[in-house]
């Protein structure tokens, strides 16, 4: 079931609790060559793709296509790791996408975001002491979830510290991830075991 709710209420919008679309399964005898080999290039749980690659794996065209654009964003982009993390943690969220959020709470600790920065992240944006910087980062996230539109105050307040290429990137990242938080919501990707869902 999908539906909107208040992402900072006690109840959260039921999602999927099994796959709606299946992982392309590896051990199958009748997996494309050329997709075995693309999906053993991608981050992998105890040997098998990540759920989320597997899944995409259904459209193995799309999925070449997808990694170039999220390895750059994730590995080659200009944004620092923190604060890229901050953006796709809070977009997570803010879509209630728990497979997002719990991969990326997992990247985020890599990159330095503490445990109790991660638990803000699924807070109103007051209820953590955030610097000035954080914070408008969180309001990005907030504001095009909401409208689809970053405004002028906290357009103001990013351009204070990110360069004119560092936006197009904010932008781009929390874009992305939204794309990614829905096909995850939507298609009932359910997260690998030991990967942490939301904060409790």
């Amino acid at each position: 079931m999908c539906g909107a709710s208040d992402p900072y209420g006690e109840a959260m919008t039921e999602r999927p609790t099994e796959p709606r679309i299946a992982p392309v399964d590896l051990a199958a005898d009748d997996v494309d060559p050329e997709l075995a080999q693309l999906l053993s290039s991608v981050l992998t749980s105890d040997g098998t793709p990540l759920n989320v690659f597997g899944t995409l794996g259904q459209h193995p065209k799309l999925l070449k296509r997808f990694n170039l654009l999220a390895g750059f964003l994730l590995n080659k982009g200009i944004l620092p790791p923190r604060e890229r993390e901050v953006v796709i943690l809070r977009i997570g969220w803010n879509a209630q996408a728990k497979y997002e959020f719990g991969q990326h709470t997992v990247i985020g600790k890599r990159v330095g975001l503490t445990d109790t920065e991660i638990a803000a992240l699924t807070k109103a944006p007051d209820a953590h002491a955030w610097s000035s910087d954080d914070a408008a980062l969180i309001a990005l996230c907030d504001e095009l979830a909401e409208d689809d539109c970053v405004s002028d105050e906290t357009w103001a307040r990013l351009a204070q510290r990110w360069s004119d290429a560092e936006l197009v990137e904010l932008l781009v990242v929390a874009g992305m991830y939204r794309l990614v938080s829905g096909f995850l919501n939507s298609a009932g990707v359910q997260l690998e075991n030991g990967v942490p869902g939301f904060p409790d």
